[in-house]
């Protein structure tokens, strides 16, 4: 949603619509927000709960919390097409019209193992990782002299993604 201003409104109705979209049923989502003031309205709290989402906010005075979002706002801003400004909100909803399709459906991500957030999203990584695990032993039957010492195997999905990982906790003992 690209609008002219933020409103605890339209954080609802951008969540509604999703889930409606989606299919997300109850229990089965957490939303990670930052900690402004329409994330943290009684509308939206209250729409959360009626669905079934679990809410976290990011750590106060830490505006990194969230890789997912941090990689697509780097990922918009970094583009060689993206303009110094808009003209208007017509020009920025024609902008991400065309960058989240490229975005979630044709980008490779490296830190979901050259994956698209679709694959990963509607469960195809399995199958599309088994099938470049296919093509790398191909491969190396081959030509086992382009390899050094080993049979190549695609890079597995990460079980976690960070930005800010928490301190590990040691114990004496």
């Amino acid at each position: 949603m690209v609008a002219t201003h933020e409103s605890a409104q339209l954080a609802k109705r951008f969540i509604q619509e999703t889930c409606s979209k989606q299919g997300i049923v109850p229990g089965q989502l957490t939303i990670h927000a930052d900690r402004g003031s329409s994330m943290k309205s009684k509308p939206v709290a209250f729409l959360l709960a009626d669905l079934g989402i679990t809410k976290t906010h990011s750590r106060p005075y830490t505006s990194d919390d969230n890789p997912y979002s941090e990689s697509q706002f780097k990922t918009l801003k970094y583009r060689p097409d993206f303009p110094e400004c808009f003209g208007a909100i017509q020009d920025a909803r024609s902008f991400c019209q065309d960058f989240f399709p490229w975005y979630n459906q044709e980008h490779r991500h490296t830190g979901i193992s050259l994956l698209t957030p679709e694959m990963v999203h509607f469960g195809n990584a399995p199958e599309v990782l088994q099938a470049r695990e296919r093509v790398l032993i191909r491969a190396y039957q081959d030509h086992p002299e382009r390899f050094v010492n080993k049979v190549p195997t695609p890079k597995p999905l990460p079980t976690a993604a960070w930005i800010n990982p928490p301190k590990l906790v040691t114990t004496d003992g």
